[in-house]
Order: C-alpha cells, then structure tokens, then sequence
C-alpha cells in the first residue's frame, strides 16, 4: 500500500481500527514519524521494516496486540531516532542490545508487555534519555551504577517488575528527576544514605513495596518541589520527624505498613500541613492508644480528603479532632481495637462518603446521625465530591490478609460510596432513617449484635450494591421491598433469626445459598426447606387479623361503658335517697310491700301443692255486730282459723277484732285475682 509513496514523511493510522499485519517494509526512505498506536494491530515486526527508514524521529506502536521481541536493528538503521513506544502490547523477551546507539533517543517505553531479563548494558550510554518507562513486565536484576550517566533523565518508571539490589548512589546524580516510580520490586538496603538533596526537581518519589530498611531519611526533606512521597509497605523505622514539614508543595504522603512509632508525636507534626490531600499511615504505631485530647486542629489538614490508620491495632475511641477534618471525604479506621461509640458528628462531616470502621470493638448502636450524611444523601454534595486531584493512585483492599484482591484508584470519584460497620459489637436496629443515604453503594454491617426486623427503607437505596447484614440477632421476614434493589450483586443475610419465606420472584432467589444459611426458619429457593402451604394468601390473614383487632377494641369499649353506666345509674340512684326524707320512706315502704308479696306467693305455691286449691277469703268490716249477717261455713272453718295465720307472721298485716269474716267461697283452682285489686281483697 505505501510502496508508492516514496517520498513520504509522516505516516499516522492512530486511534483506528486497523488490523492485522504490517507491511514488511516502508519503501520511503524520508520518512520522519510512524505512529499506528491505539489501532488492532497483531503480529511481529519485521526486521526489514525500516530498513530504509533512515531519517526516522518516533515510533509509536502503543496499544496493539503486536508480539515477539522487539527489533534489535533499530538504532542501527536511524541514530536519529528521539521516541520509542511499544507500550501496552505483547512483546516478550529481553530488551535487546543496541539502543546505546540511539544517541539522541529521548523517550523509551515498553511498559505493560512481557519483557524479561535485565536492563541491558549499553542502554545507560543513551545519556540523551529523558524518560525510561518499563513497568508491568518480568525485569529481574540491579540498577546499574551506570545509571548516573543519565543525568537529563526526567521520568524513571520502573514499578511492577522483579528487579532487586541495592540503589545505588550514583542515582543522586540524576538531577533533572521529576519522577521516580520504583514500586512493586525487591529492592533492598538503606536509604538513608542516599543524598536526595540534590534531586531538586523531584516530584514524585514511589517505592512502595519493597524492602527498604533503615529510617525515613532526612535529605528527603530538603526536595522542595515533592508533591507525592509514597514510601509504603517495606521496612523502616523509627519516627517522623518536624522536619518533614519543610515540604511545603506535599500533597500525598504515605508511609503505610512500615514500623513507625509514636503517633501522637507523628499527628502533633503532621497537623501542620495545609496542603495536605492524602494522608496514609495504615499498619504503623502498633499497640499504640489513638491520639485525642493532645491533638490540635486549627488551620492544618484543611484541604485533607483520604486519611487512613487501618491496621493499627491501636486502641482507645474515635478521636474527636477528626471533626475537624471538614473535607475530608474517605476515612479508614479499621482493623484496629478502638472501644466506646460511634460519634454522632461523623453525620455532619459534609464530603464524607467512605466509611470504615470495620473490625474493631466498636459498642453502642447504628448513629441516626450517618444517616445524614451529605454526601450520601443530597445531589448536591455529590456533584462537590470526588474531585480531590490525586499526586498518585490509592491502594485499597477487602479483607485482612494478602490474598485479597485490593483496589487501585487513580480519581476518588471512581470510589464506591460505602459504610462498614462489620465485626464489632453494634447492637440495637438498624434504624429506618437508614433508607435516606440513597446515593450508598455498599453497606456491610456483618458480625454485629443488630437485633430487630430489616428495615424495608432499605429498599430506598437505588445505588445499592452490597447488602451485608449475615451474623446478628435480626428476626422478622426478609423485606419483598428488596426486590426493587437492582444492581444487588452482593447479599448475604446468613446466621440471623430471619423466617418466613424469602421473597419468590425476585433477584434475591438467585443469589447462592451461603446467603441465607443460618436461619432454620427461613424457606424458599435457593434453599433446599420449602414453605409449607398457608390456608390463605398474606392478604386474607391481614385482614383476618385487622378484623380480631376491631373485635377486641369493639369488646373493650362496650365494656368501659356498662361500667361507666352501671356507677352512672347507682349514683342516680343513690344520691336521692341520700339527700330527701321522704324518699327513703317511700322505699323502704315498698321493700316491705314487695318482700310481704312475695310471702305471699310462697305461701300460695306451698298450699297448692297439699290441698291442690285455692281459697279466696273475703272480708268485710261490720261496724256494728247486730248487724251481723250470718252465713253458713264450709266444713267448719271459723275465723279465728284465717286470722290465727296472718298472725303468726310478723310481715303480714293483721286484721283487726272488729272486722268479722262475712262468707267463705270455694274458689276453682284456676281463679286469679284482678290485677287492680288490693292486697287484702285477694288472700290465700
């Protein structure tokens, strides 16, 4: 395709999607650029590709699927070559010989392929180099003491190989570094010797990961220009000292997983910065008590956003001067020993949004004051946060051992939004208010003593992607509501109370069973214990319900009132009787008449049975006795017979001596007396 061309200069098929093969060789002997980075290209080089590519400046063969090693004759065929990049593709094998004789090469990058080997001698006489970018390959071996013949060397980035020795001196005289990335290695031995003074222009220094020994040495201290110091995860000691407050531009420092000691003398000094922006201390200060009432905050550590202690294994409680922090957007205490509560004024902290206070001794209950959170819950702080510029990525991982797979994260605006409570000793609920964080992504409040129902606002986090709420004390049924969570992609709700069935039809039935383990009283998919069939759907056993509360509130109120009207009626009963004479009289009166008649009654039940009749008696006052009429008695009955009864009761009335009986009636036994007649005109 390009034989043709044979006066061609710049040959650019960047950002496409080229693929395939090469052509075996550029005819143009003018050409100056060849660029078919970010394309799809496979296969190896050509020897004879540029073969007549005298006058070639740059190469770029970044971001293809290119393989095999790298030409060997390429600063054979052009001296004039300034920029190699073979970034981000697959080639293999040891860097070959030769690039001495690129004497004007500037840029060399290779990084992100599988080179092996070492660094080749001669590449140290290309002292035109500025930049050295070989990292995420196999590189073994030392850095050479030829090193400081590249003394305008600006960028060295040599992180993700297996290069070990010692650093030798001789890198002090590169003093044009802005940038030295020597992380993930073995590299080995004391720095503290090393004269970093006079790196001047130096930026950026990253070791981490590696096996640095001695104190963190003090000639670092007088590189004015540092923005970014990550020393992390290799072997020093000692303390920090004031000193390190000479780096005014400081932005990032981490001093992770190393043997430092004091903190409170390290967080005393440390407070001194303003333009501090990330601040790493993790696995230090072993044992050590949490720095509290010694710690000032005025002006210092204004601008911080990421500060981390995890791993300390320090006790004590949350410290009070971390209210201070007023942008301070991710906060890691975890795996430490910390006691007493979880403060409330954590909710008011306006840009926090990653929590973890996971895997301590944490007592008390869920604050409804996180529940507040600004950046978890309004629109507006969220659009404020995640725009803390990093010097460098931040490392975080899940898990406390080497096996877990750990984060990196260039921008925190690509950072989760999370709460971990997990591993501590919360009791209490879960409170609702919990529903309000709706921008929350993960939450994991495992290993706890949480008791109560699972709150359904839970079902008002949108973004929610992980649920843990597996070893407390939770009861109730697992919330339908649940169901509306649909980028859940982690669950688990194992070892708890929980019952009923879990909700049919939802995601939640296709997360494994380990989810749900734990809860004898749980059933449904994926469990293997099936519900047993209910006589009623949830519906009519609601309404059943509702129906016995109506019943019960109905029964209670008619009682409350015939009490009420039972001492409504006594004391209208009462309080005449009380209060007129001549009602009492009227009353007793009528006892006397009602207990006479009834007398009466039991007299007349208690003849008919022996005589089987009754007689009516009627009796008549005769004022005067010649005037007497007689009549006729049947069988012999006389009056002193009838008057000798009434009398010997002394509840009956007796009938006086001049009233005579005048005749005595048989009577059938079925007679009855009128209603509207007297006592005494109607007698047994």
């Amino acid at each position: 395709m390009f034989s043709s061309l044979n006066r061609l200069e710049i040959l650019d098929l960047s950002y496409n999607l080229f693929s395939g093969e090469i052509p075996l060789s550029l005819s143009s002997s003018y050409i100056q650029i060849v660029d078919f980075s970010s394309n799809q290209f496979n296969g190896t080089i050509p020897s004879s590709f540029l073969q007549h590519a005298w006058n070639l400046s740059s190469l770029n063969l970044s971001n293809n699927h290119f393989t095999g090693q790298i030409p060997s004759s390429i600063c054979l065929r052009s001296s004039s070559l300034r920029v190699l990049d073979f970034y981000h593709n697959n080639f293999s094998g040891p860097i070959p010989p030769g690039l001495g004789n690129c004497s004007e090469l500037e840029v060399f990058r290779a990084g992100h392929n599988t080179l092996s080997g070492s660094l080749p001698a001669d590449i140290y006489n290309a002292q035109a180099l500025q930049e050295i970018s070989l990292s995420t390959n196999g590189l073994v071996g030392p850095i050479s003491e030829n090193v400081g013949k590249l003394s305008k060397l600006k960028l060295m980035r040599l992180h993700y190989n297996s290069l070990q020795g010692h650093l030798p001196p001789s890198l002090m005289n590169c003093t044009n570094l802005v940038e030295i990335n020597l992380g993930f290695n073995f590299f080995s031995g004391n720095i503290s010797v090393l004269d970093f003074s006079r790196l001047t222009q130096l930026s950026k220094l990253d070791c981490i990961s590696n096996n640095l020994t001695g104190t963190l040495p003090i000639s670092l201290y007088s590189c004015k220009s540092l923005k970014a110091l990550r020393l992390a995860t290799n072997d020093f000691e000692g303390q920090i000292q004031p000193e390190i407050l000479q780096l005014k531009n400081l932005t990032f420092l981490s001093l992770s997983r190393n043997r430092l000691t004091n903190v409170t003398g390290a967080m005393k000094i440390l407070t001194g910065f303003k333009s501090l922006k990330v601040l790493l201390l993790s696995k230090n200060f072993k044992g050590e008590e949490m720095p509290d009432g010694d710690i000032t905050v005025d002006s210092g550590l204004q601008n911080l956003c990421v500060f981390s202690l995890l791993m300390c294994h320090m006790t004590g409680h949350i410290p009070a001067w971390i209210s201070k922090l007023g942008k301070v957007e991710v906060l890691d205490l975890s795996f430490n020993r910390l006691t007493g509560t979880i403060p409330g004024w954590l909710g008011t902290l306006p840009h926090l949004f990653y929590l973890l206070l996971n895997d301590n001794l944490i007592s008390g209950e869920f604050p409804k004051e996180l529940c507040r959170l600004q950046a978890l819950v309004s629109q507006k702080a969220v659009n404020e946060t995640g725009h803390c510029s990093l010097e460098l990525p931040v490392y975080f991982q899940r898990g406390n051992n080497a096996t877990v797979l750990s984060s990196q994260y260039k921008y925190l605006s690509n950072m989760p939004r999370v709460i971990s409570l997990r591993n501590n000793s919360l009791g209490g609920s879960i409170p609702f208010e919990i529903g309000q964080l709706q921008f929350l992504q993960q939450l994991d409040l495992s290993i706890n003593n949480l008791s109560g129902n699972i709150p359904d606002q839970i079902a008002n986090l949108p973004k929610l992607e992980r649920l843990e709420l597996n070893s407390n004390r939770l009861s109730g049924e697992i919330p339908s509501a649940l169901s509306n969570l649909h980028f859940l992609s982690t669950f688990t709700v194992a070892y708890n109370n929980l019952e009923g069935q879990i909700p049919a039809g939802t995601q939640l039935q296709g997360f494994s069973v380990s989810a749900f383990e734990g809860n004898p009283k749980l059933c449904g998919a994926p469990l293997s214990n099936q519900c047993l069939p209910s006589n009623g759907n949830d519906a009519d056993k609601n309404e059943n319900n509702q129906d016995l509360d109506d019943d019960e509130d109905q029964s209670l109120w008619f009682g409350l009132s015939v009490v009420l009207g039972f001492f409504v009626g006594l004391l209208g009963f009462c309080c005449p009787l009380l209060l007129k004479r001549t009602w009492r009289y009227a009353y007793f009166q009528l006892l006397d008449n009602i207990q006479f008649m009834l007398y009466l009654k039991w007299r007349r039940l208690r003849r008919r049975k022996a005589q089987g009749q009754v007689q009516v008696q009627v009796q008549v006052q005769v004022p005067n006795p010649k005037d007497e009429v007689e009549s006729s008695k049947p069988d012999g009955e006389t009056e002193s017979t009838n008057r000798s009864e009434y009398a010997n009761n002394s509840n009956s009335f007796m009938v006086p001596d001049n009233f005579q009986t005048t005749s005595l009636v048989n009577v059938p036994v079925n007679a009855r007396c009128p209603e509207d007649e007297e006592i005494l005109m109607c007698t047994d």
